[in-house]
């Protein structure tokens, strides 16, 4: 009969107490007891407040029963933080004869990860009334057997245990016969049958007795067994076992049909009464199931499965009795010896499926719970995992591992991990299983973006359209995602006194270099741009490159003329004398083109002339010749259209014309060139001047020394006045002239010099080149000038005298007066 009392249930719900509290390892283990047949959400323990903790914490912890054998039957209230019955508790199902009996699980908690061992005992409470194996048994009793003579042994079977299970026996009534109460080696208590007084068969034959098993549970709980005494003709031998106990020993794994042990027993009586078969006496319905008794023989045979997990030790009571009556008993102990059957069970408790890369060693990644049902060494077990994979086992509590990592995560290098764990028993041959986990590696900002090259060069067309783009570059990065997003900026320097920002803009998505203005080679001919590239992390790690940006050269400017320079007020010509032979120089065209290369290089043509069978121009160092020699018939004014081309493409061009006056003096140049109407207010002006240069001659004689000054101040005075005049003149190259971007057109061995000397007969020009020549200035408006000069020239011409001395102190005084 069930026991159903409320008010019991609660009485013990009550008493349910804390019993151990204790610290293992920095691991808590909480030991609880529980009535069994408790009902569902019945309160078993406050475990907030045994832990310590705020029931908060639970929930915030993620409190939860992890592993064991009690999660099914215990629940936690994580909102109150308490322990309640999850289902209906039977002890009896739950340990059998095992006691005490306990429900063995984890708690587990997070941020930061806590695990607590519980232990709750569920005590036992009289829910079940002793049982015999059989109703009824019928026994035969020789008339002759003496007082004290055994008659039988039989046990009841209660499923409670402690003060609720079998406590002792009553028999009734006691008139012939009487019980002992006798413990086995286990402590199983058995009733003993034995005759207290002689039978007389004559006057009762048959007897009825009531064998009551009684346990000390309260109220007390009872079954009862009849037992029919049949009184036999004298019977006085009982057979005798031939030891007093049996014992065997097999293995679990035994197959069925295995004999386990062949018990023996003596009769000395002879005929029937000698005659001995054999019976079980008191066992459990499951036992009895799992081995057949031979009656005849006495052998004991397994007659199903043994399982040492579940029950490690058998007791069997076995009767020997013979057809007189006579009987006697023994006790057979089977002993189970575990084999190793049972591989390790892995169970993952818990795990985090990703870890960051940059993860110290010893982080925790996953605690698991690794059990093996058999004993001893058979459930000794050992886990590890791969020894080429940064990550160890670490034992933390008797049958828990953790793990840990043990070296350096790189997710650039690997990515995920495939992390299968082994747990081996020691058992022989051992047993093995494998739990394989996926770890994934998270990514950290750790690796900055590295361009393709430390230094890039590029080129781009001067006259270029701005916004044009110019270059790319691009950087990768090792990290994903957002780590692995490049950005590239534009690094503030100056290039010419302005920010680099003026000239070059990057596109920070594409990397694409743009020119922000237009380019002109001639000004710049090289940008060097500084670049960096930067990931999307945090903090953002960089790397820099260097753009070189060469601007190139176009055909963008004309040859530019520098001799003859060409005017628009005066004439300048060349003069050649009649007497010139082939290949006199007549004057050397100089021009340069401020681009560069073959866009620079110059060539010279004769595009048109007064004759064009008197002179040619040098096609490569623009010098102007006579093929052929001058004649009296060529007309003076002669005019040359020279042009200036470049070697670019396409070709940019300039034109010069040169005055090539063919005489051999100034007054036929000037005939042919000038037309003065103001010759006589010159020549009058001019006879003015001589009269006062007679008048002073006198004076001028005396003064010789003041003279002799006075010509070298004008001489100094008058190179002044050249030099400042409006009047064209033939430029001043310095010795080995080039231009400016080392391409100019003009022979380092042409140098001119121009020098005024008092021996106007000597040398008007001085040339470092060819044969020396004349170069006639011609200005329409200054007709006095040129008559003064004409007039000098026919003076300076004349030999040595005292006239040409007076002249000469005359032309002084003129020069210094004016």
């Amino acid at each position: 009969m069930r026991f159903t009392s409320t008010d019991y249930a609660v009485k013990r719900q009550v008493q349910a107490f804390l019993l151990v509290f204790f610290i293992e390892s920095s691991v808590c283990q909480i030991r609880y007891s529980v009535p069994e047949e408790m009902r569902k959400g019945s309160y078993v323990g406050n475990i907030a407040e045994d832990l310590g903790v705020d029931a908060k914490r639970l929930k915030s912890g993620g409190a939860r029963i992890v592993s064991g054998d009690g999660s099914e039957h215990i629940k936690l209230d994580v909102d109150k933080g308490n322990l309640v019955v999850g289902n209906r508790i039977d002890r009896e199902q739950l340990c059998g004869q095992t006691s005490p009996c306990s429900l063995n699980f984890e708690i587990i908690l997070t941020n930061p990860m806590q695990l607590h061992s519980v232990v709750v005992e569920v005590l036992d409470i009289n829910d079940n009334a002793p049982t015999f194996h059989e109703k009824e048994m019928h026994v035969e009793v020789s008339e002759s057997a003496l007082p004290g003579t055994e008659i039988l042994q039989v046990s009841a079977t209660d499923l409670d245990v402690g003060i609720n299970a079998l406590h002792g026996y009553a028999l009734h009534p006691i008139t012939n016969f009487n019980i002992k109460v006798l413990s086995s080696p286990n402590g199983h208590k058995y009733a003993q049958l034995y005759l207290s007084d002689a039978l007389d068969r004559e006057k009762e034959g048959h007897l009825l007795l009531t064998l009551s098993a009684v346990d000390g549970g309260e109220p007390q709980r009872s079954g009862s067994l009849k037992i029919h005494v049949t009184v036999l003709d004298t019977n006085d031998n009982a057979p005798v076992f031939t030891q007093p106990n049996f014992k065997a020993s097999v293995k679990e794994n035994i197959p069925e049909g295995s004999l386990v042990v062949s018990l023996s027993a003596t009769d000395a009586d002879e005929g029937k009464n000698g005659q001995i078969t054999y019976h079980f006496n008191h066992m459990s319905n499951s036992i009895a199931g799992l081995f057949h008794l031979d009656e005849n023989s006495g052998d004991l045979i397994v007659n199903g499965k043994l399982d040492y997990e579940l029950i490690k030790l058998y007791e069997i009571g076995v009767q020997a009795k013979d057809q007189g009556g006579q009987s006697t008993s023994t006790n057979l102990i089977i002993e189970v010896i575990d084999v190793n059957d049972n591989a390790p069970l892995i169970t993952l408790t818990s795990f985090s499926n990703t870890i960051p890369e940059d993860s110290p060693s010893g982080t925790t990644v996953a605690i698991i719970n690794v059990k093996d049902l058999d004993s001893g060494k058979n459930g000794k077990v050992d886990c590890s995992v791969d020894a080429n994979i940064p990550f160890a086992i670490q034992s933390s509590l008797k049958n828990y591992f953790t793990l840990v990592t043990n070296g350096v995560l790189d997710r650039e290098r690997k990515s995920e991990y495939n992390i299968t764990f082994t747990a081996v028993d020691e058992g022989t041959p051992p047993l093995s299983t494998s739990k394989t986990i996926t770890l994934r590696v998270s990514d950290v900002n750790d690796n900055a973006p590295v361009f393709e090259r430390d230094v890039y060069e590029a080129n781009i067309m001067e006259n270029n359209s701005p916004g044009l783009s110019v270059f790319s570059i691009k950087a990768h990065d090792a990290d994903s995602g957002q780590n692995a997003r490049v950005s590239y900026l534009l690094i503030d320097t100056e290039f010419n006194g302005s920010p680099i920002s003026d000239f070059i803009s990057v596109n920070t998505e594409t990397g694409v270099i743009q020119a922000v203005r237009s380019f002109d080679y001639e000004q710049i001919k090289k940008i060097n741009i500084k670049l960096r590239g930067q990931d999307g992390g945090s903090p953002p790690l960089s790397s820099n490159t260097t753009v070189k940006l060469n601007i190139l050269d176009q055909n963008d400017n004309p040859p530019q003329v520098l001799y003859p320079v060409q005017t628009g007020g005066s004439v300048v010509a060349e003069m050649v004398p009649r007497s010139a032979d082939v290949g006199y120089l007549v004057t050397k065209v100089v021009a340069v083109d401020v681009d560069s290369g073959q866009n620079a290089w110059l060539s010279y043509k004769l595009q048109k002339a007064t004759d064009r069978a008197l002179f040619e121009v040098g096609s490569q160092n623009g010098e102007i010749r006579t093929i052929r020699q001058v004649t009296d018939k060529d007309a003076v004014k002669q005019r040359l259209t020279v042009i200036v081309e470049d070697n670019g493409q396409p070709s940019r061009s300039a034109t010069v014309i040169v005055n090539v006056a063919v005489a051999d003096s100034f007054p036929e140049v000037l005939s042919e060139f000038t037309d003065f109407p103001h010759d006589k207010e010159y020549n009058d002006n001019l006879t003015f001047y001589l009269v006062l240069a007679l008048a002073v001659v006198s004076f001028l004689f005396i003064t010789c020394l003041v003279v002799i000054i006075s010509v070298k101040i004008y001489r100094w005075r008058q190179s002044r006045i050249l030099y400042h005049s409006n009047l064209p003149v033939i430029p001043y190259y310095p010795p080995r002239y080039s231009d400016t971007l080392g391409t100019g057109t003009l022979p380092h061995v042409y140098n001119y010099e121009v020098c005024r000397t008092t021996d106007s007969r000597k040398s008007d020009n001085k040339f470092g080149g060819a044969g020396g020549q004349n170069v006639l200035i011609m200005d329409p408006s200054s007709t006095g000038t040129m008559q003064r000069i004409q007039s000098e020239k026919s003076i300076l011409d004349e030999p040595d005298s005292p006239i040409e001395v007076g002249y000469f102190f005359l032309l002084c005084s003129l020069y210094v007066w004016l």
